[in-house]
């Protein structure tokens, strides 16, 4: 019987291959706003990070999400982003 193949992705911030499953989607809507995506199905350009706050802050600082949204966050999203860091569990 064949295995069933588990999606992978890379995280933002410690940039380690982990399942999918395991990481937080970060969404960049057509709107211009940045959230969390616990569904996994919101329109807009998709990152993963690990939901921790180490993580989440070491790719603000890197500006990992610019790069993998390609665009500039304006304020509104950084603070949305802040705001994901802080109700984050650990």
């Amino acid at each position: 019987m064949k295995e069933k193949k588990i999606p992978m992705r890379m995280c933002l911030g410690c940039r380690e291959m982990k399942p999918k499953k395991a990481l937080m989607r970060v969404v960049h809507g057509p709107d211009g706003s940045v959230s969390a995506d616990p569904t996994g199905r919101k329109p807009g350009r998709g990152a993963y990070v690990c939901p921790s706050r180490e993580c989440i802050a070491k790719a603000l600082k890197q500006k990992q999400f610019e790069r993998a949204f390609e665009c500039a966050l304006s304020e509104e999203a950084r603070a949305a982003l802040n705001e994901i860091m802080e109700r984050s569990g650990e």
